[in-house]
């Protein structure tokens, strides 16, 4: 968070997360199966909240990059930012419990 804060002093809707190390593709696929409020798919300008599984290999370039972690591509739309997190924090909750 301090990186992308110092980073970013724009808005920006659309990024990428991996997921930590270890995790499973069962995992990982949880977590996009659990979501309320996203669709999945990339965005092309839309207003919609997506989600989508990325393979970063090769396209990272600043530094160096672990190919095997899951890694995801979010759109944020234009639903309420309390909406939007809530819904995050249920599907990794779902996905990383038990």
């Amino acid at each position: 968070h301090a990186l992308w804060k110092r980073d970013f002093s724009g808005a920006s809707g659309l990024f990428a997360f991996d997921f930590k190390a270890g995790t499973s593709t069962t995992q990982s696929n949880a977590f996009f199966d659990n979501l309320a409020l996203f669709g999945l798919g990339y965005s092309w300008g839309g207003f919609e909240s997506l989600a989508i599984p990325v393979k970063l290999k090769g396209n990272r370039s600043a530094t160096t990059y672990d190919a095997n972690l899951k890694s995801a591509r979010l759109h944020i739309g234009l639903e309420d930012p309390q909406d939007i997190i809530q819904d995050l924090a249920q599907a990794l909750d779902r996905a990383f419990s038990g």
